[in-house]
């Protein structure tokens, strides 16, 4: 479960306030797939850095029952000068994981070969995209933040880690940000439209997928 207990988030600009959460009041039960709508600007990002802990409020709570994964596939937290294992060890620690089932799970899922044991340095960014994609599919969490989801590599990787991510869903809720319509039906069956600091909540993800369309002056979203 997410709880937002009136939150409000706002950021001073030389404008004035930037309102981006006005006093939302919402529970996300277990399992949730929720779509999040707006337009470029609108807080979608932002509302998931306050589910994340990244992002204060402004005012408000927002309380969460259950582990909440980092954005899917984010590689910025790796450390240039460690090994691909290195790195993973370390988050696995983190986690309470076993370390080296950890590495054994990354290393056949991103298919590095001996670039795992290699500093990341000399990684492309293909290839810390596809440690991270391996490092999010080997931690179960109860709910998944995804802001404009990210498959790497060829067809057959592509179509690996898909079926990998919907088979965490199967027992997680998540929280999935896109400008793509179709990819948010795929995912999603509830939806979040925030527009001009106000966020409301859908059962129906094609209730929101039809406001937000009417938001953005009646564009299909793909």
């Amino acid at each position: 479960m997410i709880e937002f207990r009136n939150v409000s988030k706002h950021y001073p600009t030389v404008t004035g306030r930037k309102l981006v959460i006005d006093h939302l009041n919402l529970v996300l039960p277990w399992g949730a797939k929720v779509g999040v709508l707006g337009r470029n600007g609108a807080g979608k990002s932002t509302l998931l850095g306050m589910i994340s802990g990244t992002v204060p409020p402004t005012s408000g709570e927002i309380r969460r029952k259950g582990s909440i994964s980092w954005p899917l596939g984010f590689s910025g937290s790796f450390h240039a000068d460690l090994t691909g294992a290195q790195n993973v060890r370390f988050v696995a620690r983190i986690y309470g994981m076993d370390t080296e089932t950890m590495i054994d799970f990354v290393d056949d899922f991103a298919e590095l070969g001996e670039f795992m044991h290699m500093p990341m340095r000399s990684y492309s960014s293909g290839m810390k995209a596809r440690l991270a994609f391996g490092m999010s599919m080997g931690v179960a969490f109860d709910w998944y933040l995804v802001d404009e989801i990210t498959a790497v590599g060829d067809t057959a990787f592509k179509k690996k880690s898909l079926n990998a991510f919907k088979t965490r869903l199967a027992e997680a809720g998540i929280l999935f940000t896109s400008h793509s319509t179709s990819t948010i039906r795929s995912y999603c069956t509830s939806g979040l439209v925030i527009e001009r600091g106000e966020a409301r909540y859908f059962a129906d993800i094609e209730e929101a997928i039809a406001l937000h369309e009417a938001n953005m002056g009646g564009g299909s979203g793909d």
